[in-house]
């Protein structure tokens, strides 16, 4: 008869917990055959050989901004049509096409670019070209489609408006920014009402462009080839001008955090901010396991002090934010509304420890180990490092910066850690905004630095 036993057994033995074996060298992807190159129409093409399994990754990467207020409304509804129809096929048979393929299309908007990632079977590459290419180039947002999306997109709107994360979201963007277009994150439900389609098909026309715009194709297929039969597939996609780009942003103003008002409110949004560097710094591999340290994941000091030892929040975290022009930090988590004077007082106290209580060699060995480990999961499927090197394109970096961050990681002395946290994490440097109940701001402007509107 078989014995079986409990994974507690299997862990001991007859002298104690059995050891952990020691944890492997993390190594990052070396050899990786790409081309990266711009096509006569002006588009960059960026296409990586990664053959793991037998089909592609799509990521289009489109400058859309626009300076009309009413841009980010328009720009929705074409997001949402723009794979609904064309002169050669309506919605089924584009769905058709690209199921007959194994394959899926899907857009997206924000204020800076409009996205379209796909993927399909290696051997529907072709396929899967072709409806993209007939997407951007023939796309005719039919009035029953821009109708039933743009209904759609009024009700999702303003379901989201009424949640706290969006409301909380908004008020930071405008303390940071201002009116600057890239505060128009999701636009108001009544200006999405009012789009028509000859709105959308006229930004289709201007806004929809290959100068300046990447994309990026990673899968089972030489480089090479995939450059030569995108180029065949988008010979239709030209233009004379360029893709529009967002304006700088301003840099962020440390100072007072914005009190805003949400009555009768149970919870407490709390959001702090302030500038940080891009990737391409030499400072900014210091920043990254820092900013770790702090709130970057599950096990930090913030996650640690008031989350696990106060119970003052279910989620706490902090960030990099790369913007068009830059990059941001920001602090977030929710409280219950009556802890919110003494969890802003914790992450205050946590952002100046960081600084003069510097990161011990332990703390440090985890977030590296964290850092390269999780990078490297990341970029392991052909989605993943598909949508890692479209972010990094839109920066102007390629593959090689990709394959050499887990040196540079690896590379970081505590000592360049512990400056980065002194510079980068000091509390004078943030401003934000807290969204709640009036009833704390009483509390809240007792700690100082807290203002209303």
């Amino acid at each position: 008869m078989t014995t079986f036993r409990t994974a507690a057994e299997i862990g001991h033995t007859e002298l104690g917990p059995r050891p952990l074996p020691a944890l492997a060298v993390q190594r990052a992807a070396t050899g990786l055959s790409s081309v990266d190159t711009v096509l006569d129409n002006g588009l960059r093409v960026v296409a990586v050989h990664a053959p793991t399994v037998p089909t592609v990754e799509l990521r289009l990467r489109i400058p859309f901004a626009g300076t009309d207020p009413l841009h980010a409304a328009r720009a929705e509804v074409l997001a949402a049509t723009i794979l609904t129809g064309t002169d050669r096929r309506d919605r089924v048979a584009i769905d058709t096409d690209l199921a007959l393929v194994g394959g899926e299309l899907d857009a997206g908007v924000d204020p800076e670019r409009l996205s379209i990632s796909g993927n399909a079977l290696a051997s529907g590459f072709d396929t899967l070209l072709d409806v993209l290419a007939d997407a951007l180039t023939g796309a005719v947002h039919r009035d029953d489609e821009v109708g039933r999306e743009r209904d759609r997109l009024v009700e999702r709107i303003a379901v989201a408006r009424s949640q706290p994360s969006v409301i909380a979201r908004e008020a930071l963007q405008r303390h940071r920014y201002g009116d600057h277009p890239y505060t128009r994150e999701m636009p108001e439900a009544g200006d999405v009402a009012t789009v028509t389609p000859e709105q959308v098909r006229a930004l289709h026309t201007a806004g929809v462009l290959p100068r300046g715009s990447v994309l990026v194709l990673v899968g089972d297929v030489t480089p090479d080839d995939a450059v030569t039969r995108i180029g065949r597939a988008l010979s239709g996609w030209s233009a004379d001008r360029a893709a529009a780009e967002l304006p700088d942003l301003p840099e962020i103003t440390a100072g007072d955090l914005l009190f805003v008002p949400r009555p009768g409110a149970v919870q407490s949004q709390l959001r702090l901010t302030a500038q940080a560097i891009v990737r391409t710094d030499p400072q900014y591999p210091a920043l990254q396991l820092a900013n770790l340290v702090f709130g970057g994941f599950f096990s930090s000091r913030l996650v640690e002090n008031i989350r696990e030892d106060k119970g003052y929040t279910y989620h706490a975290r902090s960030s990099v934010e790369f913007t068009p022009s830059g990059a941001t930090l920001l602090v977030e988590t929710d409280t219950a509304s009556d802890v919110t004077a003494p969890a802003l007082l914790e992450m205050r106290y946590e952002l100046a420890r960081l600084g003069l209580v510097p990161p011990t060699e332990s703390e440090v060995d985890t977030v590296r180990q964290y850092a390269i480990g999780s990078l490297l999961i990341s970029t392991a499927s052909q989605g993943g490092l598909a949508s890692q090197l479209a972010a990094l394109a839109e920066l102007g970096l390629g593959v090689d910066w990709l394959v050499d961050h887990p040196g540079r990681l690896a590379a970081v002395s505590a000592e360049q850690i512990a400056e980065a946290a002194l510079e980068f994490f000091a509390p004078t440097r943030y401003t934000g905004v807290v969204v709640g109940d009036a009833a704390q701001l009483r509390l809240l402007q007792s700690l100082g630095g807290v203002v209303t509107a």
